[in-house]
Order: structure tokens, then sequence, then C-alpha cells
């Protein structure tokens, strides 16, 4: 009662099916790799930072650079110009006004110890908009 619809297929096929069930497919792998690459493109950043050039003067020429300056201190409870209190405001209004008169003003600003640094740019933001061209960040020896 062996019929040859219900024979069992020789051994050679069997172990040729289960061979081709273990043969693991390397598209998902490249699916996968290709995703990650296109998320690391998105998310980076291929911004050109750019650098401030700095050079530290000489303690003669930082002397000799010092006179004619306007120096702004940003202190926590309110600005000075050149040792006097005034508002954001007043500040540009008077560069603004010192600038008609010298347009290569130097102009220094020094924020005292605990200011935030928003308060020190938004100062920087202001006296550009007043047109000064020569600001220099300065900070306190002591520290």
């Amino acid at each position: 009662m062996n019929s040859p619809a219900f024979a069992r297929p020789p051994s050679w096929r069997i172990a040729r099916l289960r061979r081709r069930h273990r043969l693991i497919s390397l598209t998902p792998l490249i699916d996968v790799v290709f995703i990650l690459l296109v998320f690391f493109m998105l998310a980076s950043s291929f911004l050109d930072w750019r650098s401030i050039v700095l050079s530290a003067p000489s303690a003669g020429a930082a002397s000799a650079a010092m006179e004619g300056t306007l120096l702004v201190e940003v202190r926590p409870r309110g600005l000075r110009l050149s040792g006097r209190p005034l508002t954001l405001e007043a500040l540009e209004s008077r560069v603004r006004s010192r600038l008609a008169d010298k347009p290569d003003q130097a102009i220094f600003v020094k924020p005292a110890a605990g200011v935030p640094l928003q308060r020190a740019v938004a100062v920087l933001d202001r006296l550009t908009a007043a047109g000064a061209t020569r600001l220099s960040l300065i900070r306190d020896r002591t520290r």
C-alpha cells in the first residue's frame, strides 16, 4: 500500500529544502545600514565654523591702546559707560553720538563676575546696532 502519491521524497531533497531555509538574506541588513546612513546624513551639521583670531598685545601696547577707548562695564545691577551708570537705550544713543565724531572708536566691554552671558551678548548687540565695529570683550585679571 505504498502508493507513489504518498511516497516519501528521497533524503537528498529534504536536505536541500532544509539548506534553502537556512540561508540568511543580506537585504534587511543593507536596508538598515542605508537607513542609518540617511539618518546620520540628515542629523549631521556641516556648517563652516568660523574662528576669531585674537592676538595679545604687549604691556606697552595695551596701555597705548586703552587711551581714548570707551569702557562699558556690564554689572549685575546695570551698565556703566566710563564709570557712569546708564541704561541700555542711553548706552546706544551715547555710543552712536560718539561714533558720529570718531567712527573708528574702540569700545571695550567688560562683564563683571556673575553676569549672565546673554546679558553681555545683548550689550554687544546694542553696540553693534549703534554702529560700533571695533568691539573687544575683556575680563577682569583678578578672576
